[in-house]
């Protein structure tokens, strides 16, 4: 217990400067506009900030980090066109591209991802973090920034969904709301395994299905129904489903 005590002593009254949460979000939010609506002045603007950000968690070589994060900036945006076109394609309700990019949640949160990403992959500490945090307060949607995600993704209605951090998602997947890609058991031990499942090309997820576990593959083309409790992988071209019984009957007397 003496280890923890000391610890926890160095710990408390230590400053956090938790006002960062502010920039951050300020800071994500410019980096989306910029990225579909970008001006000559915004990229230094946004330069600036991140390098401020940086040198508060004192991120070595930050200008180095920058120069990589900004020269990906065009395969994300290309990576998210697909994931857009991918919202149109698929779901009756979303009319137009423009409707996609001024008022789909889902597709606000994959854009965060992906950018959020980016960091994670040059192991930026917090920042990613940070700007997953940021958007799923706004949206509903806990994608972890170390997710590995394909093209052409889709989230419909999203609310709930939670994406962890070491899980894989290929090509053309689909997921509804209250979606959860866990982990079997939460023990720290664990933090450099996988832990999360792998979903292959072309799967779809249909509301609150919860799959747990870093050895769990779903395999491609198949269709996993809503509110079923995975465990174990899914071969090829497969449905899955949870059935229960639904009764229709007259109402008795006296019960509204």
């Amino acid at each position: 217990m003496k280890p923890c005590k000391e610890l926890n002593d160095k710990l408390i009254g230590k400053k956090y400067n938790v006002r960062l949460k502010d920039v951050v979000e300020s800071f994500t939010k410019n980096l989306f506009y910029y990225l579909f609506d970008a001006h000559d002045d915004e990229l230094e603007c946004l330069k600036t900030t991140f390098l401020e950000i940086a040198d508060n968690f004192q991120i070595d070589k930050g200008d180095r980090v920058w120069d990589e994060f900004q020269a990906k900036f065009p395969l994300i945006k290309e990576k998210l066109e697909l994931d857009a076109v991918a919202v149109v394609n698929f779901d009756p309700a979303t009319k137009s591209l423009e409707e996609v990019y001024l008022a789909c949640p889902g597709f606000y949160a994959i854009c965060v991802y992906r950018l959020s990403h980016e960091l994670y992959v040059q192991q930026v500490p917090i920042i990613p973090r940070m700007m997953s945090e940021y958007v799923h307060g706004i949206t509903g949607i806990d994608i972890h920034p170390g997710a590995t995600i394909g093209e052409s993704f889709f989230l419909d209605h999203g609310t709930g969904i939670v994406i962890g951090e070491t899980s894989i998602i290929k090509n053309n997947v689909k997921i509804f709301q209250g979606v959860t890609l866990g982990g079997i058991q939460v023990k720290k031990s664990m933090e450099s395994t996988k832990r999360h499942p792998t979903i292959e090309d072309n799967v779809t997820i249909y509301a609150n299905a919860t799959i747990l576990g870093g050895d769990i593959v779903i395999g491609a083309n198949s269709t996993i129904g809503a509110n079923v409790w995975i465990t174990q992988s899914v071969p090829e071209n497969s449905l899955v489903t949870y059935q229960t019984e639904i009764k229709i009957r007259p109402k008795k007397n006296g019960i509204r």
